[in-house]
């Protein structure tokens, strides 16, 4: 049975049953614990904690998910993925217990003619929470299992909870034995390779305190409605109903190894460690595609970092293979193709996705080139110094700044006849880890910090007026001060306020909030901030200057005008300016973020390379020409697949309700989904003006712009600018360009005027250091401080003319410079002195360690820098030393 197969049935087996099919989140939602989505039930956790109001009482959803904490185990075992499907069945206070155990077992046992899935009843095993016996007699009664295939097993096994305080359960696990010759017998509490986990059923009723029942610490209480949250591996059943023995040679995987064999000439199941190769290729690149389809792009942090180890493994994978080329847009359409017809997008958005992986290829081929050359630097060190080992230090500088991976460090450093230190990279790399652990630890309480709110959010949602009107007659719900309910605030405190209802918008979308005050008699509070929380409730963040509020007030909540007239036009702006960037530059310019606040935007989308100054100017001419068409701005509510379907964009990660609001600026121009402010006709924006494009990221490009009056303040200043200029230069404005370009073409030349002066200055003096040369057996060798200031390029030109006028006399010249503070240095040795054993690069050591520097090269030619001036004389003693040894 196919996986896509797998999928449909399951979905269909639970439609059938009374759930709504909700389609998997975006792998990226606003979650301060995670940084992907993990597990089925991650867009459900608001309705498990009480945050939101679920709008159906039971739910399906075959969800797609990443794990990435075990990266470096993918491929050295078959069972870890990064990415992965969860199948799940969710009750909301509806059906318990039976319910979901008698569900799962109808699916599972069901023949596959009848639309379940066939599993042979007598290889079913199941285990229950040691303290739950009501599961483990569920199971014997409706699904018949016999009490020695049900084992019990602890909270380490079978209890689930989110990690924070909240919502948590037992669990019971569904096994499906694979046969004898896959291990022992005993059942799952004696061998979990035989006994194959593929369902779990968290029976969610308890409330956690600050340590978890899982270590054995009793629920601190019970939840007013119990839940189910199941999670079913929908990789593993593929596995098994597919009678092979890992999921790397299922349906969705086994192809892009076949691929990788096609690409490298080498055969998957010949070599362990080539097989984890393989692995690795066909891992990552699933995963990689999915996260570049949902708006992840490579980066140095975060989610970007984790999309850049991937890619970078798959390279690094497939070079070890024996691939000479670039490979990463191949294995990218073998996923499409496999992947897409339950992710649709993969083939829609393939060419973007197509190209943020390429890119990320070519960026890291040219850091294997960067990383060899200071792995050759860093070998040539050691081998100065006589070392035999390459420090843990230099490999985890190649591998976390560089990186270079640790084991074609380790492949090159045997090439060169050295060892790695890896006991001290492995220690750095565990320091890392451990740094990562305790920010996330740090971050796991985030959901804690809500329950304050927790009893206003019941209560339900903050009433937004702010579409039709600036201002409206409030009641004050709640007054909170550094996290604390309070009754009353006075003049010169600050507090947030939490109102049934605020004309007042809250950050979201890009939109920063508004500002604004809170009214009433003798009383007024100015309002800084707005921010929601659960996506629903507003709180004001005010200072009270004169009078004070009461828990329980009228107040009216009014809006900057001003302010929210800007703010419209920077949002407007910034949707006009997407438009005009899918219109120049095609719809592969899709938006990675925006921020706008009253008079200026900023825009991020996905676009590889800078953009030209022609297409600049024409984002920019049409951008304008929207504003000046005066297109009518509607704004309608409507479900999620109609908007779609008419066309309207949605951001990337954001996670949408079942109903969105569209805005429509001039007909297909542009029609996005959006909560925030907008103004009515397209002309109230004012001009918009391009204030630059820059790199944010690898893929990621960034457009500002000034719109309405800060845009003609802008524009207005430049102009005085520009007058200014060609006043100065006595000539009109528009001659200014020419007349600027003719003034650096004379810098120019000049400059380089100044460089061959200079260069035949430095020659000059090379007789001079010939006159000095002292013969050191039957070397000559000149070991001298070139005068203060001379750089490393004419230093490198002065030492070749002094070693040259030495003809086939054996001559080593060493020249250190001092130029800033550092100390760049030049050793050249001519082919006598070489033939005598003397060689360039050797020679680095014996001065190095005395001005603290590190260099290389050749036999014939070594440079470099330090950063201890005070220690030329004792370098230069020392360089006097090792010749004389050499020479000896």
């Amino acid at each position: 049975m196919q996986t896509h197969e797998i999928r449909r049935r399951f979905l269909d087996h639970f439609v059938r049953a009374g759930h709504s099919e909700v389609p998997s989140a975006s792998l990226i939602l606003p979650d301060p614990n995670l940084l992907f989505v993990n597990a089925g039930m991650v867009q459900f956790k608001p309705y498990f904690l009480g945050q939101e109001a679920p709008p159906f009482s039971r739910a399906t959803s075959v969800q797609k998910c990443v794990r990435t904490g075990d990266i470096e185990e993918v491929g050295v075992t078959t069972r870890h993925n990064t990415f992965f499907q969860m199948a799940g069945n969710f009750s909301f206070g509806d059906y318990f217990k039976e319910g979901a155990i008698t569900f799962a077992w109808e699916l599972i046992s069901r023949s596959q003619e009848d639309g379940g899935f066939g599993f042979d009843p007598e290889r079913i095993w199941v285990t229950a929470y040691e303290s739950d016996p009501e599961a483990a007699e569920i199971w014997h009664r409706v699904a018949g299992i016999p009490t020695e295939r049900i084992q019990f097993r602890d909270g380490k096994d079978n209890y689930w909870d989110m990690g924070v305080p909240g919502p948590g359960g037992p669990c019971s696990e569904i096994y499906y034995d694979r046969g004898p010759e896959y291990g022992a017998e005993g059942g799952p509490v004696a061998d979990e390779d035989r006994y194959l986990e593929i369902w779990n059923l968290v029976f969610m009723q308890d409330i956690r305190g600050e340590k978890s029942p899982k270590l054995g610490f009793e629920p601190v209480g019970t939840l007013p409605k119990k839940n189910i949250d199941t999670g079913m591996g929908v990789e593993r059943v593929a596995m098994l109903l597919q009678g092979v023995d890992n999921v790397y040679e299922t349906d969705l995987l086994r192809p892009i190894i076949g691929k990788a064999e096609e690409l490298t000439g080498k055969s998957y199941g010949v070599e362990h460690a080539d097989d984890v190769r393989f692995r690795v290729i066909a891992d990552h690149a699933r995963t990689s595609a999915m996260l570049i389809a949902d708006g992840v792009n490579p980066g140095n942090d975060g989610r970007g970092y984790v999309l850049r180890r991937l890619l970078r493994r798959i390279v690094r994978s497939a070079r070890l293979l024996g691939a000479d080329r670039p490979v990463i847009g191949e294995f990218m359409k073998v996923v499409s193709d496999l992947m897409a017809p339950s992710y649709p997008e993969l083939a829609t958005d393939f060419t973007r996705i197509e190209t943020v992986a390429v890119g990320e290829e070519t960026a890291f081929l040219k850091t294997l080139s960067t990383g060899s050359k200071l792995f050759d630097d860093a070998v040539t060190e050691v081998k100065a110094t006589g070392g035999r080992t390459l420090a843990g230090s230099e490999a985890f500088t190649l591998h976390d700044t560089y990186g270079f991976p640790i084991d074609l460090t380790l492949e090159m450093a045997a090439e060169a006849g050295l060892e790695v230190d890896e006991a001290g990279f492995r220690s750095l790399m565990a320091e890392q880890r451990q740094r990562a652990k305790d920010d996330a630890q740090a971050r796991k309480h985030a959901h804690a910090d809500l329950s304050i709110y927790k009893e206003l959010v019941d209560r339900g949602a903050t009433e937004f007026t702010g579409f039709d009107e600036l201002a409206t007659e409030a009641t004050v719900l709640a007054l909170i001060v550094d996290g604390v309910r309070v009754p009353v605030a006075t003049a010169g405190q600050q507090v947030e306020v939490v109102l049934d209802r605020s004309p007042l918008y809250a950050e979201s979308g890009g939109q920063i909030a508004d500002r604004g005050s809170l009214t009433a008699s003798g009383t007024e509070l100015r309002v800084d901030d707005v921010q929601k929380i659960a996506k629903k409730l507003w709180v004001h963040k005010t200072t009270v200057e004169r009078g004070q509020i009461t828990e329980g007030d009228a107040v009216l909540a009014q809006v900057d005008s001003a302010w929210r007239r800007g703010a419209t036009q920077g949002h407007s702006g910034t949707h006009m300016v997407h438009a005009a960037l899918r219109q120049v530059l095609g719809p592969n310019a899709v938006q990675a973020g925006s921020l706008n606040k009253p008079g200026y935007l900023r825009f991020d989308f996905n676009w590889q390379g800078q953009l030209s100054e022609g297409q600049r100017s024409d984002i920019e001419a049409v951008s304008n020409d929207a504003v000046g068409s005066d297109f009518p701005v509607n704004t309608f509510v409507t479900d999620l697949p109609k908007a779609k379907s008419m066309g309207a964009l949605a951001l990337f990660g954001e996670n949408y309700g079942s109903e969105v609001r569209v805005v429509e600026i001039g007909g297909p121009f542009s029609m996005e989904l959006c909560g925030g402010t907008h103004v009515e006709h397209s002309s109230q924006i004012g001009p918009i003006t391009l204030l630059g494009e820059s790199s944010v990221g690898s893929g990621v490009r960034r457009v500002e712009a000034f719109v309405g009056l800060d845009s003609y303040k802008y524009l207005a200043k430049e102009r005085a600018l520009l007058a200014g200029v060609a006043s100065s230069l006595k000539v009109p404005s528009d001659e200014v360009p020419g007349r600027v370009e003719q003034l650096v073409e004379r810098l120019k030349t000049a400059e380089k005027e100044l460089e061959r002066t200079k260069a035949a200055a430095v020659l000059a003096e090379a007789g001079s250091y010939v006159e000095q040369a002292q013969r050191v057996g039957r070397v000559l060798l000149v070991a001298a401080a070139a005068p203060k200031g001379v750089g490393a390029g004419d230093l490198r030109t002065l030492a070749t003319d002094i070693r040259g006028r030495f003809g086939s006399e054996p001559a080593v010249v060493v020249l250190l410079g001092n130029v800033d503070g550092k100390v760049p240095f030049v050793v050249a040795v001519n082919k006598p002195a070489q033939e005598l054993g003397v060689r360039a690069g050797d020679l680095v050591g014996s001065f190095g360690p005395s001005i603290a520097g590190r260099g290389g090269g050749k036999p014939e030619m070594a440079q470099g820098a330090g950063t201890d001036p005070a220690g030329i004389e004792a370098g230069l003693s020392g360089v006097r030393a090792r010749v004389a040894e050499i020479a000896a």
